[in-house]
């Protein structure tokens, strides 16, 4: 992207580009010196990503687990820090493996430097995760777990 493109506009493009499946045009919204953080990884997947390759190599084998169709309600919110946004978002798809609906909310909080992605802070919900590791295209193996008491339905997951 170009060094002045807005935050929103390089998360509205990293959307568009994970619908489209195109995790390698995905990566190269990163700096090489980014960090990706998930503050609720459930115990033996990553927290936290340091580096564009760590990013890259966790995210390669997304599409071959995750069928993305939407992000619907996609709002995003401005900070006091001009390279810093919030967005909330809802996504939908399908497990590719088992054939199972998925839908989660996201929160995120992200920062874009010179059209960059420098830090994204994702609060997904572990809770939410398949039972069957459908969801563990990371290759961690902890997504075996039973899905959240309660929860029936469409199953549940992030794209990290």
């Amino acid at each position: 992207m170009a060094p002045n493109a807005t935050p929103a506009s390089v998360y509205r493009r990293g959307l568009r580009l994970l619908l489209d499946k195109d995790i390698a045009a995905w990566i190269d919204l990163w700096d090489d010196e980014g960090v990706f953080e998930f503050p609720f990884a459930p115990e033996g997947w990553p927290a936290r990503l340091d580096g564009k390759a760590a990013v890259a190599a966790y995210m390669r084998g997304y599409p071959d687990h995750i069928d993305l169709h939407a992000f619907s309600s996609v709002r995003i919110h401005h900070t006091a820090r001009p390279e810093t946004i919030v967005v909330e978002m809802h996504g939908t798809g399908r497990l590719v493996r088992t054939g199972d609906p998925f839908a989660m909310t996201y929160i995120a909080v992200v920062t874009v430097r010179n059209g960059l992605i420098v830090h994204y802070r994702d609060y997904w919900n572990p809770l939410a995760l398949p039972a069957g590791g459908a969801a563990d295209f990371a290759g961690t193996g902890a997504a075996t777990r039973s899905a959240a008491p309660g929860r029936t339905g469409a199953t549940t997951v992030t794209p990290g």
